[in-house]
């Protein structure tokens, strides 16, 4: 009998009086001098410790009281991943605000209905042109009294707001502060319909962010430190940012994803957290680089060695003899180009391909995936460093617990567990059943040891007009695993039999041109070799399911899914819906055919 339940180790406590600025203030008096926040100036990275920024979140939040900001008023924060997101977001918090992230690739639309459903009287923003993008949201926005624009100095002008008569309010507030104050309202990104705004408390996000320290002890200490570059208004990045405060972890923040190669040596961190879209990235940039010829045969059989030596429980004397060979001629450089010093990474947010995780894990630098989502604080399991499953998203996390529904859906227990939709009790109602289990609307299973894998989301599965069961999580992900495929959505709802729609990565297909002498230009796209080569990966796929539920024909489209075109969330999970809109006449195409 396969397992229905399974129960993590004993939930991490909190009193009742305790909030998410507590551990600033207490670390601030034991540790006044220890550096753990950094961000580049440009010339050097430049450290904040304990006491620096404890003062100047206080100064922040006696600033917001300053400018009319009341216990319970939500507060919009729209910027890139900097160290002024994570001061503002904690000022916020502790003159009793709620926080409300709005993505930095927002448009006004989406802007306007979190303005209008969240009803922020403040905003705090990082560029003019963010400001500005909140005003083409709403003429005038409704209720937005202050926007604040980093860029501009306006944190300074906030701090300078501050008084003797505000400080003290904020301590005043922060001692009204607990477990069950509301803290944070996210909203969901939304694949149909608008987002539904999350509320969170800082009882949820406090005790998930302490769940750390019993499963992920070895990433999560003082001694460790990592780099963030994720956005920050993602729940994702968002937990692990309190989890490092939580845990005393050194973080610094990425200029942007183009400097990184330059950030990680300088900053040297221990993790890195990232979502599988950039561990593809830096996996296709190492094939990249091998260039054609008996290097890329040398990088192949790295890359099925690694494969071998991850899987085998105990792996031979000739697997583990080739994987010291490439440790020297490919790994190496992995760690190097990671900064030297990485010793895991974590990996949220969508799948994660195996042949991906198992190169990493023979690089030394183990991927460890997890799963949540915003309604559960974003953690909820993961694989623990002393244990990883790959295929799986791990165990659960201190407090968690994981229930298999009788339809295949996985509900969940745990202390991270939201407090509802923001002004939704319809929506509150449906996400639970009737004995208080959230539903996460994803299908999946349990190991007998008490791992979880996710096989699908419910309302994603496609019924073919003959009755099956399509999960296209499993067909997609391995047609992404091709080093040409950027994106991969697959159709079939209704229809005789199952396509796919198919992207291109437009770096892979140029060098895969250079590598094949062939002529560069817009045909690349029809090339025989290149239709070759996608069919291969369309074979890779089937080779996972049934026939019934094989992919029977693919078309190529001419552009990327985007964010821009709203075919694609912040996170990068595919809009089904608006993409089958987009491209509706080359679906109908391959139907035809």
């Amino acid at each position: 009998m396969p397992l229905t339940h399974a129960q993590g180790p004993p939930p991490p406590q909190a009193e009742a009086d305790e909030d998410l600025t507590t551990t600033l203030r207490r670390r601030a008096w034991a540790e006044p001098d220890r550096a753990i926040l950094s961000h580049h100036d440009g010339a050097g990275w430049q450290p904040m410790t304990w006491s620096q920024v404890h003062d100047r979140v206080r100064q922040l939040a006696a600033g917001l009281i300053s400018l009319g900001l009341d216990a319970g008023d939500r507060v919009a924060l729209m910027a890139n991943t900097r160290i002024e997101w994570t001061l503002a977001d904690y000022a916020v918090l502790m003159a009793g605000g709620v926080t409300v992230p709005v993505y930095e690739t927002s448009s006004a639309s989406q802007c306007a209905w979190i303005l209008s459903d969240a009803e922020p009287r403040h905003a705090i923003v990082a560029t003019a042109d963010y400001a500005k993008r909140l005003e083409q949201a709403h003429q005038p926005p409704a209720g937005l009294r202050e926007v604040c624009v980093i860029d501009d100095g306006g944190l300074d002008r906030l701090a300078e707001h501050a008084c003797d008569e505000t400080r003290a309010e904020v301590d005043r507030r922060r001692q009204a502060l607990g477990t069950d104050t509301l803290a944070s309202i996210i909203y969901t990104s939304g694949t149909t319909g608008n987002p539904k705004g999350c509320m969170l408390t800082h009882g949820n996000l406090l005790l998930t962010a302490r769940a750390t320290r019993v499963t992920l002890a070895e990433l999560f200490s003082p001694q460790d430190s990592t780099l963030l570059f994720l956005p920050l208004a993602h729940s994702f990045a968002r937990i692990v940012q309190f989890a490092c405060v939580e845990n005393g972890v050194h973080t610094g923040y990425a200029r942007s994803l183009e400097t990184m190669t330059e950030d990680l040596p300088t900053f040297r961190p221990t993790f890195l957290l990232g979502v599988p879209r950039v561990f593809e990235k830096v996996f296709n940039g190492a094939q990249r680089k091998a260039g054609g010829g008996l290097t890329r045969k040398l990088f192949a059989e790295a890359v099925a060695t690694a494969r071998a030596w991850s899987i085998a429980e105990s792996p031979g004397v000739a697997t583990a003899a080739k994987r010291a060979l490439f440790d020297k001629a490919v790994y190496a450089k992995l760690r190097t180009a990671l900064g030297g010093r990485v010793r895991y990474a974590i990996s949220g947010g969508a799948p994660l391909a195996p042949h991906i995780a198992a190169f990493f894990h023979a690089a030394g630098v183990p991927i460890l995936e997890g799963y949540g989502l915003t309604e559960t604080s974003a953690a909820t399991v993961v694989n623990p460093p002393r244990g990883l499953r790959i295929g799986t998203v791990g165990r659960p996390l201190a407090g968690v617990e994981i229930k298999i529904d009788e339809d295949g859906e996985v509900l969940l227990h745990s202390p991270g567990v939201f407090a509802g939709y923001w002004r939704n009790e319809q929506a509150t109602r449906e996400a639970f059943t009737a004995d208080g289990w959230y539903r996460t609307g994803d299908l999946g299973a349990l190991t007998n040891e008490g791992y979880l894998e996710i096989t699908g989301r419910k309302k994603e599965l496609i019924v073919t007009a003959g009755g099956k069961n399509v999960a296209p999580a499993v067909l997609e992900e391995r047609l992404k695993a091709h080093r040409l495929v950027s994106q991969a959505m697959v159709v079939g709802d209704n229809r005789a039999f199952v396509t796919a729609l198919i992207t291109l990565d437009a770096d892979e297909l140029s060098a895969f041109a250079r590598e094949n002498a062939l002529e560069p230009g817009d045909e690349l796209a029809d090339h025989p070799r290149v239709g070759a080569e996608l069919q291969a990966a369309v074979d890779h796929a089937n080779a996972a399911v049934s026939q019934a539920e094989s992919v029977r024909a693919f078309r190529v489209l001419q552009r990327d899914f985007t964010e821009q075109h709203g075919e694609l969330t912040p996170t990068m999970k595919i809009k089904r819906p608006v993409v089958a809109e987009h491209f509706a006449d080359e679906i109908e195409e391959l139907y035809r055919q």
